[in-house]
């Protein structure tokens, strides 16, 4: 179960950092609730997840879904660059992630 923690806590991740866009664009207590109350639900599901995943392989998890998750929704929605590098690095963070689930 530490391991459904873990992945729900990193995409919440990510409806925290769009609720940090959304606030960088237009304050408003919405975006505050998005912003607040995604990060405070992803946190509250990492801790529950380090119960059982080591420290370092949870954070590095956790990260590596937010960064991923984080760039998707910037090159779909955010207009941001869809180069190949760019591509390339997001389906290393997406190996990364596996292979440290499958030794953790």
């Amino acid at each position: 179960m530490s391991w459904v923690y873990l992945f729900l806590a990193g995409l919440i991740e990510v409806v925290g950092v769009v609720g940090l866009k959304k606030v960088s664009e237009k304050s408003s207590w919405l975006s505050y609730v998005i912003l607040i109350g995604g990060f405070i639900i992803s946190l509250s599901l990492l801790r529950m997840s380090l119960e059982q995943i080591s420290l370092s392989v949870a954070y590095a998890v956790w990260t590596g879904i937010g960064t991923v998750g984080a760039t998707v929704i910037g090159i779909l929605f955010y207009r941001e660059s869809k180069s190949p590098f760019r591509i390339a690095c997001i389906f290393g963070i997406i190996v990364t992630i596996i292979g440290l689930r499958l030794v953790g």
